[in-house]
């Protein structure tokens, strides 16, 4: 649990949420069994009053720039963006004038919690290297909510994350998506709606972490490795997925067996935690994000994706995605990348600082600025900065207006929860972030952030300034405030 914003933080999940929750969604018609969730979101909004922030420039996450503009929230939701707004009687007022707004942001690629900060060993929990195709494990059981990073995420206006396996294996298994508040479990964290994404891996990583134990030691291995783990889960689905003509009958999801350890192989009976991930992936209902440097392995991995029907929703890290841009556009992947990392080992060689420039240049482009780093998340916007800079000085005038989807709108679209935030659009959940100056500024430092409409960070108040219960009596964490 964090504090010491505790107490309405305890009152509001022991209450009934602010607003109607959304209803439940409907099951997919082909493959709900692969994605039943027996660990589910228990994440309630902060019941708050309206807030109205006024004068501000907004950035909506869409594309647009408002100048002199209002944003109020209510009911947890983004209620009206724009000029002269009228707010409830009760509503809490925020002269933002000179100030800038924001969707929350969102790090589609984090370890917190798997890998907390400060680290340690017996928290060292991010890697199932045990077998190089491990897509049974799921990020979530790992997670320790008391991780202070989480904390200084939010200080750095961060609302949402994917929080993922390591990349030390071929399939590493699901990543999970959070709602950024303090929590005492996960699953009070668990971002509702949002489905879950597999992690996988090309290049050196696993051929590094396997060579000397069997395999995979070869980038051929390693593709052989990812056929192999579909063509059994192509099989697991053909005989799991009845035919609309086929007769009743009892299946594993239906018996027993079902909630049994999972198998070694497929046999057609047996329920295989493996498969449930990657049987969820070819339908389509579990994002599929690679881990993936160099231009001719994405190209690999999108060929891949044809032989085996899913989609890949978006390459990480990819320091040669500027070689491919027009194809990931075309094929509706998304970059998620990092403004200026290149080098630290042979496959990221010829990253270079345009690169989120150029993959964002398309029409269609999706690029996403990404952290994969404890110290970067706090910093997103700066990281989005270095990217608008290193643009500049190649000839490349990137406007504050489409610069911010790469740490909003995008990441969102990444995860499948764009429907839901992402942007400041009336009817989407309230996250969003006041910043007391330009974000895309060295200066800058989000000032306050709001969760489903809560404020849940303020820089002027240490009573919203969450620490964790780890860090309590150490340091300067005792005493509150941030820098």
């Amino acid at each position: 649990m964090l504090r010491p914003i505790c107490a309405a933080l305890t009152a509001a999940l022991l209450c009934a949420p602010a607003f109607a929750a959304d209803p439940a969604p409907a099951k997919p018609a082909r493959g709900a069994r692969f994605i039943a969730d027996p660990y589910p979101s228990t994440y309630r909004p902060i019941a708050s009053a309206p807030v109205l922030l006024t004068g501000a420039t907004v950035l909506t996450g869409t594309g647009t720039r408002l100048d002199n503009a209002d944003v109020l929230m209510q009911d947890g939701r983004i209620v009206a963006v724009g000029q002269g707004i009228d707010a409830p009687a009760d509503a809490v007022r925020i002269d933002a004038k000179g100030k800038w707004v924001t969707p929350g942001l969102i790090d589609v690629h984090s370890h917190l919690g798997v890998y907390p900060s400060p680290g340690v060993q017996a928290h060292s929990d991010g890697n199932e290297a045990t077998s190089p195709t491990t897509p049974n494990v799921w990020a979530e059981h790992s997670v320790w909510p008391q991780d202070p990073g989480f904390a200084t995420a939010l200080a750095g206006g961060v609302t949402s994350m994917q929080i993922l396996p390591g990349s030390a294996n071929l399939i590493g298994g699901r990543g999970v998506t959070l709602k950024n508040v303090p929590a005492t479990t996960y699953q009070a964290m668990k971002f509702p709606g949002a489905p879950w994404g597999v992690k996988m891996a090309c290049g050196e990583n696993p051929k590094r972490v396997y060579g000397g134990k069997g395999g995979p030691g070869t980038r051929m291995a390693n593709v052989a490795g990812y056929r192999a783990a579909f063509i059994d889960a192509s099989e697991y689905l053909r005989k799991n997925t009845p035919k609309a003509d086929e007769p009743t009958k009892r299946r594993w999801w239906q018996s027993e067996s079902s909630e049994k350890a999972d198998s070694e192989k497929d046999t057609g009976g047996k329920r295989d935690l493996k498969l449930d991930t990657l049987a969820g992936a070819i339908n389509g209902d579990i994002m599929v994000h690679i881990h993936c440097y160099r231009a001719d392995e994405m190209t690999t991995m999108l060929d891949l994706a044809k032989e085996f029907g899913f989609k890949v929703a978006a390459f990480h890290h990819g320091v040669e995605a500027y070689k491919l841009a027009d194809r990931l556009a075309q094929d509706g992947v998304c970059g998620a990348l990092w403004a200026d990392w290149w080098g630290f080992k042979m496959e990221a060689f010829d990253g270079i600082q345009e690169n989120i420039a150029l993959v964002d240049r398309p029409a269609n482009g999706c690029a996403i600025v990404h952290s994969d780093s404890e110290e970067g998340i706090q910093r997103l916007n700066q990281e989005a900065a270095k990217v608008i800079a290193n643009a500049k000085r190649a000839g490349m005038d990137i406007a504050p207006e489409r610069a911010i989807r790469w740490v909003t709108s995008n990441a969102a679209k990444s995860l499948g929860v764009l429907d839901k935030t992402g942007t400041l659009e009336p009817g989407k959940m309230a996250d969003v972030v006041l910043w007391n100056g330009d974000p895309f500024s060295v200066y800058t430092k989000a000032e306050q952030v709001y969760v489903d409409g809560a404020r849940v960070f303020d820089r002027n108040d240490p009573s919203r300034q969450p620490k964790s219960d780890f860090m309590l009596g150490h340091g300067a964490a005792a005493t509150g405030g941030v820098q």
